[in-house]
């Protein structure tokens, strides 16, 4: 009872700092003129992908639970997409796919590249085993150059399309207190930093004496735990009527997940991160990979039938997926 008193009070420290996170990232994002462009989507991606971020560089250091760090990583990808079902839930009236902006598909498809990269990378480190570049892995600085690429093309296509707004509007807030914005900004941050920080060693010890897999516990728990930032951002977005922030917000936070592949990795001094950790995390790339696939069907052809007036096809695949990932991963994680 008192591990699990312990995972839970992380997971609730992460949840209640992602709402506050969130709330001042925003206010940051409108003082300064970055709402709605191109920054403004990377600093809600970041901000809510920031458990990840240090619930992995722990878990590779100090924690020594690679499974639980890798695990993490893809596991919220898993997450972040089958929240695609819930606004689908929520907009009962009508698809999701007919009322965001299609430029979406360019984050979902790198997405899918830099999850296939990683895929990739745990094959090859487990089949081919090749020399590492100092103590990193291959794929590690692909996937990183594929971020960049992917973010400054994002870039160029937001600030196409916002050139015209931006040219007949002021984007800043000036009655936004930007020094109190950031100050409960960092606060809010140094929450989920030591929140974060002790995730992993609370998942270690949670799977001990379960008796679970920790790939499973990294991929299903930890990961549950640490997209709570997403998901408290994908229901107040919903709740604003902002179905482009919600939806471009979890395809950003996909792609900044998959580069912390790469920056454990580099963090992870015995070796390839990908080699020490089980080849059943291949499961949930994949995964991740037909999800994104099914995201970006669904955006170019834009379904407008609801099954049982309820969710899309779309929907229902990607909570098949889901449930399978799962499933797989309590019966054949190690």
């Amino acid at each position: 009872m008192l591990i699990w008193a312990e995972f839970l009070l992380c997971a609730a420290l992460i949840a209640v700092a992602g709402v506050y996170l969130c709330r001042y990232g925003d206010a940051i994002a409108r003082a300064t003129g970055m709402g709605g462009t191109w920054i403004g989507l990377i600093l809600l991606a970041s901000v809510t992908s920031l458990p990840e971020l240090v619930t992995g560089v722990s878990a590779v250091t100090g924690a020594d639970t690679p499974n639980i760090a890798i695990g993490d990583v893809l596991g919220s990808a898993v997450v972040n997409l089958a929240m695609l079902v819930v606004l689908d839930i929520v907009r009962r009236s009508e698809s999701v796919y007919l009322l965001v902006d299609r430029g979406h598909i360019i984050s979902a498809a790198f997405g899918l590249a830099l999850l296939g990269l990683v895929a990739f990378g745990l094959l090859f480190e487990h089949v081919g085993r090749p020399p590492p570049i100092a103590h990193v892995g291959w794929s590690s600085p692909v996937i990183l150059v594929v971020y960049l690429l992917g973010m400054r093309t994002v870039f160029q296509y937001e600030q196409r399309r916002m050139a015209e707004y931006l040219q007949t509007t002021d984007p800043r807030d000036s009655s936004i207190d930007l020094a109190d914005a950031i100050r409960r900004y960092a606060m809010a941050a140094l929450v989920v930093l030591a929140a974060g920080a002790w995730l992993p060693y609370a998942g270690a010890d949670l799977a001990d004496s379960m008796g679970w897999e920790r790939s499973f516990v990294g991929t299903i728990l930890v990961a549950a735990a640490t997209s709570m930032p997403e998901l408290v951002v994908t229901i107040t977005a919903v709740r604003m009527g902002a179905l482009d922030m919600a939806i471009g917000g979890l395809l950003g936070s996909n792609m900044f997940d998959a580069a912390i592949v790469a920056i454990d990795d580099i963090f992870y001094l015995p070796g390839p991160v990908l080699r020490d950790v089980s080849l059943a995390h291949a499961f949930s790339a994949l995964s991740a990979i037909m999800m994104s696939g099914i995201f970006i069907v669904g955006m170019v052809y834009r379904p407008s039938g609801r099954v049982f007036g309820t969710v899309g096809w779309a929907s229902i695949f990607l909570s098949l997926i889901f449930v399978v990932n799962s499933v797989v991963l309590f019966l054949y994680g190690d």
